[in-house]
Parts: C-alpha cells; structure tokens; sequence
C-alpha cells in the first residue's frame, strides 16, 4: 500500500476534525468547540484505524493540553484510574485460562448440553460465547470460539450463522460482568469519579442476567430461522483435566466465592468490604507465584492488551474533559426539553439513541462522551434515577449489532469471510429492536426496584 493511500484516512480525519470543531463555534465556546474537534478526530481514527488503537489513545495527553482543554497532570491522572487495575486483573486471569486450555474444555462441555442440530449448536455457540465473554473479554472470546464454529459446518449458510451466534453471543455475554466489556468499567470509573455508590459485582450480576439470557434465546431463535431439521456433528470432547487446568478451576472458583461473600446483602449481611479492583488485581498477580506459577512475566505479561488499557484512559479523559469545559451541561441543557416526557419514555429515547449512535463508531468512546452528558441530564430531572438510565445507556453501547465498526466481536465474524454486510445489517437490526425493548422493559421493571435506596 503507497504511503499516500496510507495517508488518506489521517488527513481526512484532521479535515472533518477541524471543519466539526469550526462549525461549533457558532453554538459554543472556543474551548467546548475545540473539544470537539479533538473528540472527533480521536473517533474518526479510533474508527478508520489509521493510526494503531494504543497510538490514538495516547492523543488526549498531547491535544488536551495543547488545545487548552486540560492540563497534563489532569489528563494523565486517568490513565491510572483504579477500574483499570481491576481490568489488568482481568487481563491476566483471562491470559491463564487461554494459557492453559480451560477455555476449551468449558466450550466443549456446555456444546455438549444440547441438540446436534444446527438450531441446537446455535444456542450452544451463543451460550458458550456469552458466558466465556463474562470472564474473558469479547474480542478473545469471539477469535477463540470462531476457529471452532466455522469448522462445525461446510454449508456457507451454516456457517454465517455460527459465526454470527459467536459474535453475538459475546456481545450480549459481555454485560454480565462488570469487567466483561469496556464500556461497563467507564461507568464503574465515572461513578467512581463521582463519589456515586458502586453497584457490588454480584449485584450487577444478577441483575442482568434475565436481560442476558433473553436476549440469548431471541437471537438463537432469529438465526435458527430457516435451517430446522439440519444435523451437526458435535466437536471432539477433551478427555478430563489436566494440573494446570485444574489450577485454574480452582482459582476461578475460589475468586466467585470471594465475589459472592464480598458482596453485600442488606440487612443480613454486609459483605467483605475488599475493594474489587485490589481483588482482581491480585487474584491476577498470584498467577505469577507459586505454587500456582501458572504465568511467566517475560512471556506471558506481553499478551497483555494495553493498548485496551490506554484505551480506557483516553474514555476516562474525554468523559472529564467534557465535565470540566461545560460541554456535558451545555448538551444536557439543549436537551433539558425532554425531561418532560414521563420517565419511561425518556429511558426509551436514551436506549434508542445510544444503540444506533454505537453503530457508527466505538461503543468506549461514545459511552465516554455520552455519560458526563446523562449524568448532567438527570441532575435536571426530578423523575430521573442517575444511576438507571446510566446503565441503560451503557448496556444499550454493547447491544449494537448491525455493522462490522460497532463491536470487536461483529468486526471478527465479518473477517472470517463467513458473513456479509448486508446479512449482518438484516440481523442485526431486528436484534437492535428487540434489545431496546428488553433492555427499557428489564430497566423498569426490574433495576429501577433493585437499584432503589
């Protein structure tokens, strides 16, 4: 490729960047405007990849300050933002299960549960992927279940639905941890950074999982559709455990267990009190210990994705960025007008917004620009609960499954060859509707009771 083609996508970034930041100078201030610029450039090439993820991450520390929008220190400081601790934990647990096959064994087990048909192997791809993606992050869940799927069948329509149930199946399993997919730690860190009251792991856990498994039996009916009757011979079944693996089952038991107790049940019990962050982080650090040993710094630690990592700095940054210009409150203030719709009509407007809007650019980015902007929203309603339309709008970021740009695990089943455009748009749409409705009815119903003081 000439260095001129190589080019393109980065100038074109700067001119839509600069054109965006001049054109609000009608409606903003030189900083908010400047703001934007900034912001939509980091997008543009989040979304074009014409620079490396990690390289545009980093951007903030030099437009921030340079632009007069924040200063070094107050840019850098999210880069160490304690979530991202809890993450690398993550990182490095999900690195040992990889490490020593665990994954496959799990995979194996629960595709052994159902039908050997390919309504049957739809559900249990879905299934194996969501849960996977619980612990592991969607990206390496979908690459480590793709290999399998695509080798289940030789029929091309088979197979883009295999691939399409990977790909889905670890976006919907992502929300059912906290540290399953990025956007659910931006709101962990911007509540944080808001002295709001943490939602504890298990909460969190149990409380999306009837809208995870919901959505699971949706999208394994809609990609069952057509191929009922169509046999599937099941994948090769490992034979037992072997001592790393082991290891590594006991550890993950022993972190649920930890989990559970840590969480508080009020009144009858009020947890542990471990900070999560500190939990993760060490449960990751003593897989460089014996006697589990189940890691080697020189080795293993270069797997881990810190690129993600800056990632979530730059979304840490951009959502304070937004809070400290003004801009979070000017764009709440131009939509102060719908605070006066009834509160469930309101979540609905935010979930429709966020779930298509995520389907142009990066879930992490848009839900870092988008929270500073419903937090400064419903600090103006009295009907508004903060906390629930934050975690709509932040489950709605992961639920977008129309095109290739709008999640890690869409853009791997395209890859694969197996899927095309316009099938995953035709999919896709129908499961963005269903999710929207689910996610607002599961919200009202549900999280606005659990969620209550």
């Amino acid at each position: 490729m000439s260095a001129s083609v190589q080019m393109r996508p980065l100038v074109w970034g700067l001119v839509v960047a600069v054109a965006m930041g001049s054109g609000m100078l009608l409606w903003l201030s030189p900083l908010q405007a400047a703001l934007v610029g900034a912001v939509t450039l980091l997008v543009l090439l989040w979304s074009n990849e014409a620079l490396p993820l990690g390289v545009v991450s980093l951007l903030p520390i030099l437009l921030f300050p340079a632009l007069g929008i924040l200063e070094v220190k107050a840019t850098t400081a999210h880069y160490g933002n304690p979530i991202l601790f809890l993450f690398l934990g993550g990182f490095m647990l999900a690195i040992a299960v990889e490490k020593s096959g665990l994954h496959r064994w799990i995979a194996a087990r629960i595709l052994s549960l159902f039908p050997s048909t390919a309504r049957g192997m739809i559900l249990s791809l879905m299934l194996s992927a969501a849960l996977l993606s619980s612990l592991l992050s969607n990206t390496a869940t979908a690459l480590l279940l793709m290999s399998i799927a695509l080798f289940l069948s030789e029929e091309r329509r088979i197979k883009m639905r295999f691939a399409l149930a990977i790909a889905y199946g670890s976006s919907i399993g992502g929300i059912m941890t906290p540290i399953g997919t990025p956007p659910n730690l931006i709101l962990y860190g911007f509540m944080q950074g808001k002295a709001m009251e943490m939602i504890p792991f298990v909460q969190w856990m149990w409380m999306v999982a009837p809208l995870a498994f919901a959505m699971l039996l949706m999208g394994a009916w809609l990609l069952g559709i057509g191929v009922k009757g169509v046999q599937i011979d099941h994948p090769a079944h490992p034979q037992g455990l072997s001592n790393d693996q082991l290891r590594m089952l006991w550890v993950l038991g022993a972190l649920i267990v930890l989990l559970l107790l840590n969480a508080p049940i009020r009144p009858y019990w009020e947890g542990l009190g471990m900070n999560e962050s500190l939990l993760l982080l060490g449960v990751g650090l003593s897989l460089f210990f014996p006697p589990l040993r189940q890691l080697e710094w020189q080795s293993d630690a270069r797997k881990v994705p810190y690129e993600i990592m800056f990632l979530f700095g730059a979304g840490f940054s951009i959502a304070h960025a937004f809070a400290q210009t003004g801009l979070a409150s000017t764009f709440a203030d131009s939509l102060l007008g719908f605070t006066a719709l009834e509160p469930l009509l309101l979540l609905l407007l935010v979930a429709v917004l966020i779930t298509f809007a995520t389907e142009l650019t990066s879930n992490t980015a848009l839900i870092s620009i988008m929270l500073p902007v419903i937090y400064a929203l419903s600090m103006q309603s009295e009907t508004l609960d903060t906390t629930l339309v934050m975690m709509v709008a932040t489950v709605c970021s992961s639920y977008a499954f129309m095109l290739p740009i709008a999640t890690a695990p869409n853009a791997i089943a395209m890859s694969s060859g197996a899927v095309e455009t316009k099938e995953m748009m035709r999919y896709g749409l129908v499961l963005n509707l269903v999710g929207i409705v689910l996610i607002v009815s599961v919200a009202w119903l549900f999280w606005r009771i659990a969620l209550a003081p």
